[in-house]
């Protein structure tokens, strides 16, 4: 088993642990350990909320939930030798549960705390449990599938430089002053309560604290971008923007369906990754890298047979939207659920079994004036009976 560099304890908050991660981004948050190019290492994660959501069939720690809390990161992890314009090359090796952790959730959040893609379809919050049964995940909440796991991080990145941090702000800051009162809000701006930033203290904890950019958002440097398909034995190649690259995980998922549409939409999950890191000297500049790419590794499940549920860009009401990819996908998903009731399931088990399960969606024509239409696969296996149309 590779070193662990980054314990964590599941009864202390992160705050709290013997080396604290961090839940904001932020280029002046100290490195809790150091490594040279080259090695190989775990770190232990704890789920994106910190421990809020138990196991349990109650949804009221999903209504309830501090969002201003998420996500924790396990990390900064200091390379030694990585200036800004490198590439780190990061190898995910390995991905597990915790051993006393083996279980994870999903939830759809309330409308006035977080909401998700189908916010106001599903306005209340709602919880499923899922229980690990080795490479499987089942759940109470939602009898009859049965879920393979595509374990990914949803959260990996480096930090930001102070100028990339200070864009950010600008033009997040700018979008919610566009519409101040909407709920949810168009972006989470910097916001000091609960915030965890390592070893900080003091004054200096102050000062960072009022500009650190929040984690929900992908942007630039990687970050939230929930990808199912970075899993095991993919390569990530990340830009680098200040010196010892400050690479930080979290959000660990042990699987997800594209796009991850009730927001904490995938199966939420403590647990342990291992990575292998290497350096690109000026990768940034040599290879034309302004966001992250990567390589899939080749674990990932077989499936044989889909359903796929069309959607296109006219909204519910009738009115037609120009080549409106989300509203296309919006109304994939929203068939894909109207089908899944007629087979005894609820609207919020079916939306969150979407969010759960590896479904495959896709962008499949964005030049057809003027509707684009997105598909949403649903894999027939995952299910206990035929779903098809007899």
């Amino acid at each position: 088993m590779p070193d662990v560099l980054f314990h964590v304890d599941l009864t202390k908050p992160m705050d709290e642990q013997d080396i604290p991660g961090h839940n904001r981004w932020h280029p002046d948050i100290p490195a809790a350990v150091s490594i040279n190019p080259g090695s190989i290492f775990r770190i232990e994660c704890k789920d994106w909320t910190d421990g809020q959501i138990h196991n349990n069939d109650d949804p009221s720690d999903i209504a309830h939930v501090d969002l201003n809390r998420v996500h924790v990161l396990s990390g900064p992890v200091w390379v030694n030798g990585a200036e800004p314009g490198d590439l780190l090359v990061v190898d995910i090796l390995d991905i597990g549960a915790l051993p006393d952790s083996e279980w994870g959730f999903t939830g759809i959040f309330a409308r006035e705390n977080g909401g998700g893609f189908l916010t106001d379809r599903f306005p209340e919050a709602r919880k499923a449990i899922w229980d690990f049964e080795g490479i499987y995940a089942v759940s109470r909440h939602i009898p009859g599938v049965r879920l393979p796991g595509v374990l990914h991080p949803g959260l990996i990145g480096c930090a930001p430089s102070q100028e990339l941090l200070d864009e950010w702000n600008r033009r997040e800051a700018e979008l919610v002053a566009a519409n101040p009162q909407r709920i949810p809000p168009l972006a989470n701006l910097p916001n000091p309560q609960s915030a965890v930033l390592g070893s900080l203290k003091g004054a200096e904890f102050d000062g960072v604290a009022r500009e650190a950019a929040r984690t929900v958002p992908p942007r630039e440097h990687g970050g939230n971008c929930d990808i199912k398909n970075l899993s095991k034995g993919s390569r990530l190649y990340l830009p680098v923007y200040v010196k010892g690259a400050k690479l930080s995980v979290g959000d660990l998922h042990f699987c997800q369906g594209d796009g991850e549409i009730s927001f904490c939409g995938a199966i939420e999950m403590a647990g342990w990754i291992d990575l292998h890191v290497d350096v690109i000297k000026g990768g940034m500049s040599k290879y034309g890298v302004a966001n992250p790419i990567f390589k899939p590794g080749p674990v990932e499940p077989k499936f044989s047979q889909y359903l796929v549920f069309e959607g296109i860009s006219v909204d519910e009401s009738g009115k037609q939207h120009y080549l409106d990819a989300h509203i296309a996908y919006r109304r994939a998903c929203l068939n894909a659920i109207e089908y899944l009731q007629h087979f005894g399931y609820t609207g919020d088990q079916a939306y969150l079994l979407l969010s759960a399960a590896p479904v495959e969606g896709r962008i499949s024509g964005i030049v057809d004036i003027p509707n684009a239409c997105c598909t949403l696969a649903i894999p027939l296996e995952i299910f206990d009976r035929d779903l098809s149309p007899a």
